[in-house]
């Protein structure tokens, strides 16, 4: 199939994360706005391109504190800068339909090369006639590395917040 444009669909996607805390459970978090632009053939990922964005004011982790708290300059700092954003610079084949998707991770505004395990789940004609290709995606980062350095010690050892942030990427695209 040759290469072709997707349009994201976010009704059907989601941008999920978990950190540690307390270092005895994972408080887990969505953000709910975010932009794609995928130019590919979805059952040949290593030629497409993909960038992704996303609004880091739309965090949620079902606690307005927190969540008020995330925007703020102690963590993502949302009013100067308002998106993360990830642009693929390598796309490399591990399994038929499995990939190591490297690129461009920009927080914060400083910007360093991360690695994504990108799955493609399938594609298939919604009832009225679309095309839909669906994608997830996996990865770690290291927060202090965009300079999200928050933290309050804890009385009996180690810290308030984890340093590995899972991302978790569910993706459903309509072929344009």
């Amino acid at each position: 199939m040759p290469k072709t444009k997707w349009i994201l669909d976010p009704a059907h996607s989601s941008v999920d994360f978990s950190v540690r805390h307390m270092m005895i459970t994972n408080v887990k978090g969505t953000f709910h706005t975010f932009h794609a632009e995928i130019e590919a053939d979805p059952t040949d990922l290593t030629t497409a391109n993909i960038e992704f964005s996303v609004h880091t004011s739309s965090v949620d982790t079902r606690n307005k504190d927190r969540d008020t708290h995330l925007v703020s300059a102690d963590f993502f700092d949302a009013e100067n800068y308002p998106t993360i954003t990830f642009k693929a610079t390598k796309i490399e084949r591990i399994k038929e339909d499995e990939y190591k998707i490297t690129g461009d991770f920009t927080l914060r505004g400083i910007t360093k090369e991360e690695t994504f395990v990108v799955t493609f789940e399938g594609q298939g004609k919604d009832p009225w006639g679309n095309v839909k290709a669906g994608f997830s995606a996996t990865g770690t980062i290291n927060r202090s590395d965009y300079g999200l350095v928050w933290n309050a010690a804890l009385e009996t050892g180690g810290v308030l917040v984890g340093d590995q942030v899972k991302i978790n990427l569910q993706i459903q695209a309509t072929k344009a």
